[in-house]
């Protein structure tokens, strides 16, 4: 014996809600270029720190990329927003109940740290391998090691980390999906709303991966024409 099941979609629900779409998709646009911007001067700040073994910041900045990237993001969310309100009030900067951050903030927060810990290694790795004689000859011409750095390292390590750094400031906007957890209206916390107040799931999560696809495939066309006018010298590689 079988059994059909008829199924319908009907997708003119995503018409009829696709003002509350492009409100949240705003809202995850604005904290994914928060926290990328964010990652990108603190990952460059703390990856030259470590390539150029500057001390007590190297050793810090070591630290603080172990914990963030090998602990999940969900849980790092959860820490800022119900973990800091919990801490005594003995605790340094926190008052009678904790040190309590906006719904906001936790969300452009915990996005920047943990896309900065990945901006870090990045800019690491591509820093160290500039070849040595390059920053050599700088020094040769009299720069000091902080002008041969933005003259010689950055532009050589920039562009061999970019890649990676692209990369990483993708996941950062697909990570903003996360936020749905702690009550951040995004993407997916407006999709899941407008599915459990009309039933239409398969209409609602298709156009959310349908936006998210778009998005990320814009980026990585970004990404290929970028690599395409910045690419080294064979000589520089």
């Amino acid at each position: 014996m079988s059994v059909t099941v008829a199924v319908s979609f009907d997708w003119s629900y995503l018409g009829d809600n696709w003002q509350e779409l492009l409100r949240a998709l705003r809202r995850t646009l604005e904290v994914s270029a928060i926290a990328i911007a964010g990652a990108f001067v603190i990952g460059l700040t703390l990856g030259a720190a470590r390539a150029a073994r500057v001390p007590v910041v190297r050793q810090l900045a070591v630290v603080y990329v172990e914990i963030i990237r090998n602990t999940p993001i969900l849980v790092q969310i959860f820490f800022l927003y119900y973990g800091l309100p919990a801490l005594p009030d003995s605790f340094p900067g926190a008052g009678e109940d904790g040190i309590q951050l906006s719904l906001y903030a936790v969300a452009a927060l915990s996005i920047t740290i943990w896309g900065a810990a990945f901006m870090t290694e990045n800019f690491r790795a591509g820093f160290e391998a500039v070849p040595s004689r390059l920053r050599e000859a700088g020094y040769a011409l009299g720069f000091t090691p902080l002008k041969t750095f933005f003259n010689v390292t950055l532009p050589i390590g920039g562009r061999i980390a970019l890649p990676s750094t692209i990369n990483t400031s993708i996941s950062v906007f697909k990570n903003t999906s996360l936020l749905f957890a702690i009550g951040y209206a995004e993407l997916t916390y407006y999709a899941y709303n407008i599915q459990a107040n009309t039933f239409r799931t398969f209409e609602m999560f298709s156009a959310l991966a349908v936006i998210y696809l778009a998005i990320v495939w814009t980026l990585s066309a970004l990404i290929r024409f970028l690599e395409a006018r910045l690419a080294l010298p064979e000589p520089l590689r």
